[in-house]
């Protein structure tokens, strides 16, 4: 049996976990946490030329990406939370 709310705070809080952990989209999981790593290296920790990071280099372009983030992450969050609903529907149905 999956946790249908695990599922949600897996994929809301880094991309792609929940869908390992329901184990039907495994490779888009994996694939979504690879760029989960991408976007954080990206959003906190690269510094420009002049030795700032995103957020003090372009605030602007900093919130636009916390911005899209927030908004996948929250859909990534309802679709794992559906997904998990799904597999258990398919075990108890003998699927």
């Amino acid at each position: 049996m999956k946790y249908p709310w695990l599922s949600a705070i897996l994929n809301f809080f880094f991309m792609g976990p929940g869908y390992i952990y329901n184990g039907k989209k495994v490779l888009l999981g994996i694939l979504l946490t690879i760029t989960a790593v991408g976007l954080t290296y990206l959003e906190n920790f690269h510094t420009f030329s002049d030795g700032t990071n995103l957020q003090a280099h372009d605030p602007t372009a900093y919130a636009v990406l916390f911005a899209c983030v927030f908004t996948a992450n929250t859909g990534l969050a309802i679709d794992g939370y559906r997904e998990a609903k799904e597999v258990n529907a398919d075990k108890e149905n003998g699927e």
